[in-house]
């Protein structure tokens, strides 16, 4: 049977507050709205719901019976309403190991200060398999994203401690760690790029690689060797003095970072976090 979800929202307030005016002053209708609402239900249902005294209603069997029913009902939606709500406010982030421990997570508590009652939470890995509703910051070719969904255009330079990016011309070869993805459809990272914009030769080094940047970033600090790598990552190395990039100039890649889809994303705390991502990259 057909019945209006405002005539029960009217019958469950009434039946709870045990007056057509004070459901009336809760709905913010008018009393006689209310008394016409139930008029109709009553009609509907062939049955009285109430019986109406001068100063208050009293409900009827049936309507003792509905109202138990209208309450379990309305209670359930506002719990899920609740529930959703919340869930808003979690923002689900899959990325990139790399990305994930050298770029998002030391800044993260900077986000929670500017927006104490989001939570984030974050996948990482080099597979990203995300719904509709989670933020994947992928790692990608730039000719292949539309502009609107880039976050930032990866540059790339040698870092090290301060006494071996400046000694590259130094008889034995510097080691260096750099990347060759596990994925072979990514542009190669561009270390021949910047040999050549730099006039160095892969002579001067001893080139080892992983599969991500996290990894030659560790190695290289463990080693006291040089890291060939993305300038978004090892921001705060170079910040905290555990690196330093080389007096050479970085050179631009043919990889961004990139939220595939961006625009569609369009929950209240997502667009939030994607401003304030896009601000924090700007700082690298």
């Amino acid at each position: 049977m057909q019945v209006s979800l405002p005539a029960l929202k009217a019958f469950e307030s009434a039946a709870r507050l045990g007056s057509f005016k004070a459901a009336a002053a809760e709905l913010s209708i008018s009393p006689t709205a209310v008394s016409h609402h139930i008029t109709n239900l009553e009609q509907r249902l062939n049955v009285s719901l109430f019986r109406r005294e001068t100063r208050k209603v009293i409900l009827t069997a049936p309507g003792r019976e509905l109202a138990v029913a209208t309450s379990q009902g309305f209670q359930t939606i506002n719990t899920a309403l609740e529930d959703i709500s919340r869930n808003d406010k979690q923002i689900k982030v899959a990325t990139t190991s790399s990305f994930a421990a050298l770029a998002l997570l030391p800044a993260l508590q900077r986000y929670y200060e500017q927006y104490p009652h989001s939570k984030v939470n974050i996948t990482s890995g080099e597979e990203i398999n995300t719904d509709h509703f989670s933020l994947s910051v992928r790692l990608g070719a730039l000719a292949e994203q539309a502009d609107g969904d880039v976050l930032i255009r990866e540059r790339f330079n040698l870092y090290g401690n301060a006494r071996l990016t400046t000694q590259l011309d130094q008889t034995s070869p510097i080691t260096i760690y750099t990347t060759r993805w596990k994925n072979s459809a990514l542009p190669e990272v561009p270390l021949q790029a910047w040999l050549n914009h730099n006039d160095l030769s892969y002579r001067q080094f001893e080139v080892r690689y992983f599969d991500q940047e996290l990894f030659g970033i560790q190695q290289a600090l463990l080693e006291n060797a040089c890291v060939f790598c993305s300038t978004t990552l090892t921001r705060d190395y170079v910040k905290a003095g555990l690196l330093t990039e080389s007096g050479y100039p970085p050179i631009d890649s043919a990889l961004c970072y990139y939220i595939e889809n961006k625009d569609s994303l369009i929950t209240r705390h997502n667009v939030m976090f994607i401003e304030w991502l896009e601000e924090l990259l700007k700082q690298h």
